[in-house]
């Protein structure tokens, strides 16, 4: 069986693809900062930080995955700048580094970017569309994308650019968790940000999936728009959840929450996604957050 190695395999994303790649028969093993969860179904785990050069190395010599997926990373755009960059940036670099000193280098390694460097661009987005980062979070990885090209003719690199997406486990620092929570809980009021921004809201098991049809499809650099081309407002996911539970807590806006630059409207073309993998099914906001809230 293909060797799979998973960069924050004990994250939110991480433990769905590795839920993902076994139903597939792939042999798993992760590496990440977090300790090993006890419900984990890897073939083996690595608590080791890519920050660390030598041990990255080390380890990468010893596993010689068939297949990269990386995921670590810091996603919270209220994280320090000096940590964004570090994690988002160097600790890449340190896996790209030592991927490319393997004598049989992986057959498929996939970076996980982000929507977010395309900024305030109208309309729906395509890969083409001239990126215009609105924070160090997007700056970070639109650097990434950079710095990956310079290992392009030793490794098999594709770039993968999720809009947002959401599930259970998902931390309640962002924003359908948090909603979740106070519906479910019949909360009688909720403090939200500007609630005047359309997103996308798909669903982590569509994205890992996806993921995975990219290695089976020996995919290009691309990048890849992850998303299904469906946006919804946050009144139409309060008027969703609202349908779901009878519950309608107060909103109330706190200016607190509210970031500077924005990002008003996040939508995307998955038409090259499709071109590459097939035809997607995405599971749909209601089904997800009804999963959610299960």
């Amino acid at each position: 069986m293909p060797t799979a190695l998973i960069t924050g395999a004990e994250g939110f994303t991480g433990r769905y693809l590795v839920s993902e790649l076994t139903t597939r028969n792939y042999t798993t093993i992760g590496i990440g900062t977090k300790p090993k969860s006890t419900n984990s179904v890897l073939s083996r785990y690595e608590q080791t930080n890519l920050l660390d050069a030598v041990a990255t190395e080390q380890i990468i010599a010893e596993v010689q995955p068939d297949l990269v997926f990386h995921l670590a990373g810091i996603s919270n755009v209220i994280n320090s700048a000096e940590s964004i960059y570090r994690v988002n940036l160097v600790a890449t670099h340190h896996l790209l580094a030592a991927l490319a000193n393997l004598k049989r280098p992986p057959q498929f390694t996939l970076l996980t970017s982000t929507a977010n460097l395309y900024g305030n661009a109208n309309g729906i987005l395509n890969e083409e569309t001239p990126p215009a980062p609105q924070n160090n979070y997007a700056i970070s990885k639109l650097a990434m994308e950079y710095m990956a090209s310079l290992w392009k003719d030793k490794l098999p690199i594709t770039v993968v650019r999720p809009f947002n997406y959401t599930g259970r486990g998902q931390t309640e620092a962002f924003l359908i968790p948090k909603l979740i929570k106070h519906f479910r809980e019949r909360l009688p009021s909720i403090e939200l940000g500007n609630i005047n921004v359309t997103r996308e809201f798909g669903d982590v098991r569509d994205v890992t999936s996806w993921y995975v049809r990219l290695a089976e499809a020996k995919a290009p650099w691309g990048p890849f728009n992850i998303c299904s081309g469906i946006g919804y407002t946050l009144n139409q996911v309060i008027n969703i959840l609202h349908t779901l539970t009878g519950h309608r807590p107060e909103i109330c806006i706190n200016p607190k929450f509210i970031r500077a630059n924005e990002v008003h409207t996040l939508i995307g073309s998955p038409t090259k996604l499709t071109q590459c993998i097939g035809d997607i099914f995405p599971k749909g906001l209601i089904n997800t957050l009804r999963w959610m809230l299960e």
